[in-house]
């Protein structure tokens, strides 16, 4: 039996095995890189997190529009509200009011 021969025979005996060790090193990859995989997962969960804090800020400015709108309501008309609103919108002041202009403004 030659050297090449004794290769073929145990060569044939091995590709059954070698298959099996790759199929199981690209199924192993995928499954902590695929599209579905565990990084993505957690790429996922953190664009979720980030999601949920901007819907908890916006849901938050929302209520306090809302409670902004009620004060100025006919039938719960806020008298304070209404002239600080005046005063915002027209630039209103009175004579003798000292106005401080801030670096601010909402």
């Amino acid at each position: 039996m030659t050297v090449f021969e004794e290769i073929r025979l145990r060569a044939r005996h091995i590709w059954l095995t070698l298959f099996g060790a790759l199929v199981l090193v690209y199924f192993t990859y995928h499954i902590f890189h695929g599209n579905h995989g565990v990084v993505a997962m957690l790429e996922l969960q953190s664009k979720v997190k980030a999601a949920e804090i901007i819907h908890d800020d916006i849901n938050t400015q929302e209520k306090w529009l809302e409670l902004q709108v009620n004060l100025l309501r006919k039938n719960n008309l806020d008298s304070d509200m209404l002239d600080e609103r005046v005063r915002v919108m027209l630039n209103y002041v009175h004579p003798d009011e000292l106005v401080i202009i801030s670096g601010t403004t909402d």
